[in-house]
């Protein structure tokens, strides 16, 4: 069976909204949910960017049951991992046990502004592995002192530490990350349908982990208006991550995309209120072994309608076609 979640997704609304979202989420009977962590939206129409974690912590306290997961933290750019370690504690306390914490190597976008500069993939990786090493030697208790090749962290410790700590899931576009990923991460995390991605995950280490993926849709009772806003707020998303991990601004990658149509949009985002197409769009990532697929509803303001048709529609289908 493959569980459904629900996207907050914090470029598209503000936090009020992002809240109220994620309670009508619950409501509806998703399985879960995740949550982007941006500094930026990644195109100027999408017009918000509050902080992840305030959302999360406010999510946790205004819900009961639906898991949350950052999708995903950098933890070596804006945050220091040894600070990455306090909110994840806290926000799997005060959710009583229902954070994952979703962590990847970032992208320029949102990580530039700290002014540290953006290195090549490969030493983003070795900073990210070591963030990682930290995060985990904090979880296990006690004073943590590390001086390692990227970072520093002097007589930490959490005070505050969840009984059940929150699973630490890495997201992976390529064999260097499913290596780290295998060896390191309790679930895997990917945005594309690729089963090598998966293959080498569990070569790596994996095997039997939960993999969770993300496939955007564009809900709308008139097919149309659904393709001109998947266009104009989402035509970023088929660049491919080796692209939208470097373009440092939303107006990047506004003249990245100045030359993708509405139909190319369309033939890889559902688009309107066809149950069929949203559920064959969701078979790719069944097919190739993923355990979870959480959905992204394009357009801020569309979300409570998208939220009641899944309820109604959506969700009883792909219970259906994939239990």
């Amino acid at each position: 069976m493959v569980h459904i979640g629900y996207t907050m997704m914090t470029e598209q609304a503000g936090p009020v909204e992002l809240v109220d979202h994620i309670v009508r989420a619950e409501d509806a009977g998703f399985d879960f949910s995740v949550t982007s962590d941006h500094y930026f939206p990644w195109l100027r129409s999408q017009g918000h960017s509050p902080y992840a974690w305030s959302v999360l912590g406010a999510a946790a306290q205004a819900t009961s049951r639906i898991p949350l997961t950052t999708y995903v933290t950098c933890p070596t750019f804006r945050y220091h991992p040894a600070v990455v370690a306090q909110k994840a504690a806290t926000l799997q306390l005060l959710s009583e046990g229902r954070f994952r914490l979703g962590l990847g190597s970032g992208e320029n976008l949102n990580e530039h502004v700290v002014g540290g500069g953006w290195p090549s993939v490969d030493v983003r990786h070795e900073m990210f592995e070591e963030a990682v090493g930290i995060i985990r030697a904090l979880f296990e208790g006690g004073d943590v002192t590390h001086h390692g090749t990227h970072f520093d962290v002097d007589s930490a410790r959490l005070w505050d530490l969840p009984e059940e700590l929150p699973p630490i899931g890495i997201a992976v576009s390529g064999e260097h990350s499913c290596s780290i990923a295998g060896r390191l991460a309790d679930f895997v995390i990917a945005t594309e349908p690729k089963a090598n991605l998966l293959t080498s995950f569990d070569r790596h280490g994996g095997e039997g982990k939960p993999r969770v993926g993300q496939l955007p849709v564009c809900y709308d009772t008139d097919r149309d208006s659904a393709v001109r806003r998947a266009h104009d707020q989402f035509r970023w998303f088929g660049s491919g991550w080796k692209v939208n991990a470097e373009l440092p601004h939303p107006d990047s990658f506004t003249s990245a995309t100045r030359f993708v149509r509405p139909e190319d949009v369309a033939a890889a985002i559902p688009c309107g209120n066809g149950v069929e197409d949203f559920v064959e769009a969701v078979r790719p990532f069944v097919d190739a072994g993923f355990t979870d697929v959480a959905l992204v509803q394009i357009g801020g303001g569309t979300q409570p309608e998208f939220i009641d048709w899944s309820a109604k529609m959506l969700l009883p289908a792909l219970s259906a076609a994939f239990s």
